[in-house]
């Protein structure tokens, strides 16, 4: 009989998943890229961020981190376990954070991703954002980055469209 999988589960971020979320960000992006605790903690703290963990079980296997201002969110880390990559896990943190930022107003999303990192090019391209600017030197002064951005539909809840029925 094969092994019974443990389902994803989305959560907001809790203060007791920071060393979690810490160590994942250290393994997904090299030093100088990586947050410190300090820089982590910095962003988790903002008044405006939004914070969803993926967990299998008592596992947090990937996290998206992101800070709302009026209609712009900008996505800050999206960090997947290296052995849960290209199992559906980013596309679900994705996916779920876009729908809750447009019901809280956001109407664009905005994210840096190295030009060197073509998987992640491709992913972000996949989901619908597109390349608006090349940042020159913006990873550790040498590495470039693309500015991209997407806009998002506009979010409708069960009571809007039950009032245009």
């Amino acid at each position: 009989m094969p092994p019974t999988s443990v389902p994803l589960t989305l959560r907001p971020y809790e203060q007791r998943d920071f060393a979690a979320l810490h160590r994942l960000d250290q393994a997904c992006f090299p030093p100088g890229i990586a947050y410190s605790p300090l820089g982590l903690d910095y962003f988790l703290t903002l008044p405006s961020a939004e914070c969803l963990v993926a967990a299998q079980g008592p596992e947090i296997v990937g996290f998206i981190l992101s800070e709302q201002k009026s209609s712009q969110a900008h996505v800050i880390t999206l960090d997947v376990a290296a052995e849960h990559r290209l199992r559906g896990v980013a596309s679900t943190l994705l996916s779920e954070h876009e729908r809750t930022l447009a019901l809280s107003g956001a109407r664009e999303m905005r994210i840096e991703t190295s030009i060197e990192n073509a998987p992640a090019v491709a992913f972000w391209q996949r989901h619908g954002y597109r390349i608006e600017a090349v940042l020159k030197r913006y990873y550790l002064s040498r590495i470039d980055a693309y500015h991209m951005r997407k806009i998002l539909p506009a979010a409708t809840t069960a009571k809007s469209a039950q009032k245009e029925a």
